[in-house]
């Protein structure tokens, strides 16, 4: 039976993209099937994330209008076998697609895939309500700060509305030196306010900026760094693994190092 997660905020720019490219490569690279499906239309950045938009032919609106089947409109990644991108049209509005338009295609893409994960855009409107509409769980991506936590509590909220029950907290951009130093929320700041499980953090880097201009996702690296090695680790919780959290409060870099290569050993 397959899974279909959404991965939400309320918020924007908080990672939701970043987070479902890097699980989904995560995912296929254990040999999962994955489908992501882009749900932001008007504003689709899931391809240039996965460096797949010169590859993009047909979108979802081409799909339900019947210009093309839904396999034609599915792009293929060639790096990783069963993992396909079913993109958002860029010249649409969000109410180019209706909440039941949305869930048949999800639900068509379910007969053939274990893992389907759909990318929220911001805001709680339109395209909201089709990135939620087919769901069964969700994934909660906010930052270490107020606003984008007042969000996410607003978005599970809607979600517990809409019968979603089961909803993890990914903590997103987490910088351990401002918590210590009292200028940034704790991981266990934002579960008390939120009162979801945790299924990830995931540390500020640079190499996350780096890993989105380049199209080339950092679960994909032969030497994980920190983020990368945290969203493997959600990916691996989202299978049911048990795996440890990695201890981003203290330590140095021969800490971080003897840590990097302890995982890695694990994920090989």
């Amino acid at each position: 039976m397959s899974r279909i997660i959404v991965i939400t905020s309320g918020k924007g720019g908080v990672g939701k993209t970043t987070t479902t490219a890097n699980l989904g490569m995560a995912l296929a690279r254990s040999g999962r099937s994955v489908a992501l499906v882009d749900a932001d239309f008007g504003l689709r950045n899931l391809d240039l994330l996965l460096g797949l938009e010169n590859r993009i032919v047909y979108t979802a609106v081409e799909v339900l209008a019947g210009e093309c089947r839904l396999e034609q409109a599915l792009v293929k990644d060639k790096r990783l076998q069963g993992l396909v991108l079913l993109p958002a049209a860029q010249t649409r509005t969000k109410d180019a697609v209706s909440p039941e338009q949305m869930k048949q295609l999800i639900d068509e893409l379910a007969s053939m895939y274990e893992y389907i994960l759909v990318d929220s855009p911001a805001g709680i409107e339109m395209g909201f309500k089709n990135a939620i509409v087919a769901a069964q769980e969700a994934l909660i991506v906010t930052t270490p700060e107020i606003a984008a936590v007042r969000d996410a509590d607003r978005v599970i909220g809607l979600l517990e509305a809409q019968n979603i029950k089961r909803i993890n907290l990914i903590v997103n951009r987490l910088r351990p030196a401002m918590v210590q130093a009292n200028d940034m929320m704790s991981v266990q700041d934002v579960q008390d306010i939120l009162a979801i499980p945790l299924i990830g953090v995931v540390p500020d880097d640079e190499r996350v900026i780096v890993s989105t201009n380049r199209g080339e996702p950092l679960v994909l690296a032969d030497n994980l760094s920190l983020p990368g090695m945290a969203f493997y680790n959600i990916a691996r919780r989202l299978q049911g693994e048990k795996v440890d959290f990695i201890d981003l409060d203290g330590g140095n870099e021969n800490f971080f190092s003897r840590i990097r290569k302890m995982l890695w050993s694990k994920i090989m």
